[in-house]
């Protein structure tokens, strides 16, 4: 009888070990992106906004792509490749052209403070489509972070602004926005699709339209002027940011949720703000220290 238990919770064991180590994906997810927008914020100094965009979303892509062919499996069916394709456009093409062109216009503080204002678009936009549900608890973690993300703004406002603009902050909401109605539309095909070539086919559809837009910028560049630490902000920018990092987000989709996976974009400030701190000079408040612990508290209130 006791070996007969211990079997069955051996199934409970591994589905709770497959859970948190989705979590801890999750946390170096958001420290990745945390990093990213004071790596955006620079290479866009050296790269112009819109050619650093373009290539990075291609290079990504085509290693997405070639990760795929190196494994076996069946692609999706061309009914759903196309779905992934269009919704590549909006999650990795819109929102990344609204992205770097707002990053470029304020601060990479700022924009992290934007972003983390997803989950909650991502939760509104599940509940009205019946795909989450949200309990109290959940409820009060969100707008818990919320107002963490109202305080760090109201302290980043109070202190020196640098070069933040509201234009750039409203062009990352609009793009925090596209992310959000992409996470919510994609949830259905993480059920069922493998995430490499989920990953690989919406990556896909954001190089296309970004490479119309950005192929003037391109081919304007003179590159052979641009140094190492400007193709190695893009690669960190491609490679670790939309790969690892998306892959990481995709997982979670599929094991946690949208609205829960999308809580730990929120981590995105703490990190953010660190990292421009020392890299950037801009210098964090205490109404910011304050946000991002309430931050903190909201996650931990969705997923304990």
């Amino acid at each position: 009888m006791a070996s007969t238990l211990r079997d069955a919770a051996t199934p409970d064991r591994v589905a709770r070990s497959g859970v948190w180590l989705t979590d801890l994906s999750l946390l170096l997810m958001a420290l990745i992106w945390g990093v990213n927008f004071s790596v955006v914020k620079y290479g866009t100094r050296l790269i112009e906004p819109l050619a650093y965009n373009g290539l990075r979303v291609s290079l990504a892509a085509v290693a997405l792509v070639a990760i795929v062919l190196a494994m076996r499996g069946t692609w999706p069916t061309l009914r759903d490749a196309l779905a992934l394709i269009a919704l590549g456009a909006l999650g990795n093409g819109l929102y990344q052209i609204f992205f770097v062109e707002g990053v470029v216009r304020t601060r990479a503080g700022d924009a992290a403070l934007v972003i983390a204002a997803s989950p909650a678009f991502i939760a509104l936009i599940g509940r009205a489509r019946g795909i989450e549900r949200l309990s109290r608890r959940g409820a009060a973690g969100i707008a818990l972070s919320i107002a963490g993300i109202g305080l760090v703004v109201f302290g980043t406002s109070g202190g020196a602004s640098g070069d933040a603009t509201i234009f750039g902050d409203l062009l990352v909401l609009v793009g925090s926005l596209c992310w959000s109605v992409y996470s919510v539309l994609l949830q259905p095909y993480t059920k069922r699709l493998d995430g490499l070539r989920l990953s690989a086919l919406t990556m896909i559809g954001g190089a296309l339209p970004l490479l119309v837009v950005a192929t003037p910028s391109i081919l304007r560049m003179s590159w052979g002027t641009v140094p190492a630490s400007g193709f190695a902000a893009m690669s960190y920018s491609g490679l670790g940011a939309l790969v690892i990092a998306y892959l990481f987000w995709y997982r979670g989709m599929k094991v946690l949720g949208p609205t829960r996976t999308a809580m730990y974009s929120n981590l995105q400030p703490i990190f953010a703000l660190l990292v421009a701190w020392l890299t950037l000079g801009e210098v964090p408040t205490i109404w910011q220290g304050v946000g991002t612990a309430c931050i903190t508290s909201g996650l931990l209130m969705t997923r304990v």
